[in-house]
């Protein structure tokens, strides 16, 4: 369980000033009513991080600012507000006012439904700008994944690209299931798992890595005035990123650990009731990525090889896959 951003300690006793700084401006904006994602605008160009090292997104930043912990409060059985004795980085009244302020609480708002999504994080792309896709349901309510529009929460986005997500998951199913199936590549799933998670870890690493650098700059910085402010920060974001981007890369072949070792008589109708964590794996341990380009005509429910790329994943041991040499 990852850490609450503002406290150094899961029990929530000990404040981390210099995050803590970074909720109490987020608070101050959102009972001003400015929306999650200008807040995030605001603490992405101050320089503030999430615990993982990332931008800020509308979503982490709702969670934390939702939490009770951070007004020294936590909620009982009967979801009661309680004082836990604890430090409070934002007042009781402010934290009171700003959950009074969630959709959940507006009757003209509908919370959405939570959706299940099997392609995730930087696995799939657009085909025209690179840009991962996004989870994005159609008007009519349907599944779908799209290429949001450039934002500071998306940069370099397009927009230009949306797909049905039912049919872009049976698309990816059937011909991910079709290579497990080969007798020849089901003996070395379990060593390609271990090739990939050997590659999570060393990201892990490099991202450990990075910290260390990132740490010995901030102390050299204070005991120095050698350096500019303008270099530190520059400095001290590209670590942020790299730590970033290692972490994002390490965690999605991570999700290889949920693949199963073994004969499994029949692929399809398990696939059917395969949890999703699992599914996931599966994809990651096949494929490096998946590119979407433009459906040939609008409204069209085409899904082929002329509208996703596959590019599917090397492992060590040589088996190449019939997709990468059609």
């Amino acid at each position: 369980m990852a850490r609450l951003y503002g406290f150094e300690d899961m029990a929530y006793r000990r404040v981390r000033e210099a995050e803590a700084e970074g909720i109490r401006g987020a608070a101050s904006r959102r009972l001003l009513e400015q929306s999650y994602p200008a807040i995030c605008e605001w603490l992405n160009a101050e320089g503030y991080r999430t615990t993982r090292g990332g931008l800020w997104k509308p979503d982490v930043l709702t969670n934390v600012l939702d939490n009770p912990a951070i007004a020294g409060l936590m909620e009982d059985e009967s979801g009661n507000l309680v004082e836990t004795g604890g430090p409070q980085i934002i007042p009781r009244g402010d934290f009171l006012a700003i959950r009074a302020l969630r959709p959940s609480n507006n009757a003209d708002v509908r919370r959405a439904d939570q959706r299940e999504y099997l392609v995730s994080g930087s696995l799939g792309v657009c085909g025209l700008c690179a840009c991962s896709l996004g989870s994005s349901p159609s008007n009519n309510g349907s599944r779908g994944y799209r290429c949001l529009p450039d934002s500071a929460q998306h940069p370099g986005g397009c927009g230009k690209v949306r797909i049905n997500a039912d049919l872009f998951e049976t698309y990816l199913a059937e011909r991910v299931l079709a290579e497990m199936a080969k007798p020849e590549v089901a003996a070395l799933i379990g060593q390609a798992r271990a090739e990939v998670l050997a590659k999570a870890a060393e990201l892990r690493k490099e991202a450990a890595a990075a910290r260390g650098r990132q740490t010995r700059l901030g102390k050299d910085f204070g005991r120095s005035s050698e350096m500019s402010v303008k270099a530190f920060k520059a400095a001290d974001r590209e670590l942020s990123e790299l730590i970033a981007q290692r972490m994002t890369q390490a965690r999605l072949l991570e999700q290889v650990k949920r693949v199963p070792v073994g004969d499994i008589p029949d692929l399809v109708r398990w696939w059917k009731h395969a949890p999703l964590a699992t599914k996931k794996g599966i994809c990651v341990l096949f494929l490096e990525q998946v590119a979407v380009f433009p459906a040939a005509a609008r409204g069209s429910r085409t899904v082929d090889a002329d509208r996703v790329a596959l590019k599917w994943r090397q492992w060590d041991s040589g088996i190449a896959m019939s997709e990468q040499s059609a």
